[in-house]
């Protein structure tokens, strides 16, 4: 579909620019910050205002999330999203690590005698159901599907909080690097080789007696299965790891003004960088309200030293608002300095209940001007 903008004049040109001209965006932050419920207003704000088929993708399973946007539930099948009045379509995932490390082998397997064997292995089993990180690549899997197969026009990921972001980045890589490893060949070699060998005899004389023989024979035949898919899977985690390094890939950090949260946005913003991705912008979320933190310390000070109980009870509020408002407008400094457009957005009263709380969310979103010092008159040159 062709990107026309709505009567949009109300919002904020470069929050506008950003969803009509990426064709994929990475959402990034720390845990906490409201990482999920931003990527999917921005999501919302695309539909809305563009003709442009749009699926965000989401690795947490936020329950009051399906519920405003009219779900029963997030999963691994996309589900399309009632908007009103939208000249684009939301529609929206939850990604099953499981499920799509499933679809992935079936999409791979040479033939369904390896793939029911694959599925069937205990070791695969525990691997893509219980390790942590077994979840990397399906993701970068599951947005190069979204990406390719021409069904969307935008695809918006909510990555993993903090760091982990940075491992679903790497895992085409790490993916690639496996198949090549030392660790592979000695995990599929024949089992007799494998125990003449000096170098891996103390390993599996140790390893049979601590795991038994029954699980080395999973151990040694998933891996064996699963290199069978080789070529496929190397492939693709190729073109992967191109798409999240082409510039049309837009990535956004969202952080809030506390100070652990923008030390982790600070890490991500540097490393996004040094790995020459396209940083579009820091999003500062979850910010006072700008009609509570102007001017609060002025009424602070108004109210103090009032003899009355209540006068005093609001004089220490807006002394409190005025803390608040002061510690974020330092945080916002030190944020313009880290090089990147920086987009605001303030809390907002009650939780995000409906489709309409999320538009509103996202159309409220402000790209700040930095501030410029200006030298004090009386400093001498």
């Amino acid at each position: 579909m062709n990107s026309a903008a709505s009567d949009a004049g109300h919002v904020d040109d470069r929050v506008m620019a950003l969803v009509r001209d990426s064709r994929m965006i990475i959402v990034s932050g720390p845990g906490g910050v409201g990482k999920t419920t931003s990527a999917a207003a921005l999501g919302v704000l695309a539909a809305r205002h563009f003709s442009k088929r749009v699926l965000v993708l989401t690795v947490d399973p936020a329950r009051r999330l399906a519920t405003a946007l009219g779900l029963d539930a997030l999963g691994n099948a996309e589900v399309p999203v009632h908007l009103a009045d939208a000249q684009g379509s939301l529609t929206m995932a939850m990604i099953d690590t499981k499920a799509s490390w499933d679809d992935m082998v079936r999409r791979h397997a040479p033939d369904s005698a390896t793939r029911e064997r694959v599925l069937a292995n205990d070791l695969y089993k525990t691997l893509t159901s219980r390790f942590v990180h077994s979840h990397d690549y399906v993701v970068t899997e599951r947005l190069y599907d979204a990406r390719e197969t021409g069904n969307y026009d935008l695809v918006i990921v909510d990555t993993p909080p903090s760091r982990s972001a940075l491992s679903v980045l790497d895992a085409p890589r790490r993916m690639e690097q496996f198949f090549s490893s030392r660790l592979l060949k000695l995990l599929t070699a024949p089992t007799q080789s494998r125990l003449l060998s000096l170098a891996s005899r103390p390993f599996f004389l140790v390893a049979d007696r601590i795991l038994g023989a029954a699980f080395l024979s999973d151990i040694a035949e998933f891996f064996t299965l699963f290199r069978t898919m080789e070529s496929p899977i190397v492939s693709r985690a190729r073109r992967v790891g191109a798409l999240l390094a082409d510039p049309a890939t837009a990535y956004v950090v969202v952080t809030s003004a506390e100070s652990v949260a923008m030390a982790e946005a600070h890490y991500l913003v540097d490393e996004l960088r040094r790995r020459r991705h396209c940083l579009e912008v820091v999003l500062a979320n979850r910010l006072l309200p700008s009609q509570l933190a102007d001017g609060a310390s002025a009424r602070a000070a108004a109210v103090s030293g009032h003899a009355d109980i209540r006068v005093h009870a609001l004089a220490k509020a807006e002394h409190a608002i005025a803390q608040v408002a002061a510690r974020q407008a330092a945080a916002l400094v030190e944020m313009d300095g880290w090089g990147t457009d920086l987009v605001l957005s303030e809390s907002r009263s009650g939780d995000i209940t409906d489709v309409g709380a999320l538009l509103a969310l996202g159309e409220a979103l402000t790209l700040r001007s930095p501030v410029i010092l200006s030298p004090r008159n009386d400093v001498a040159p």
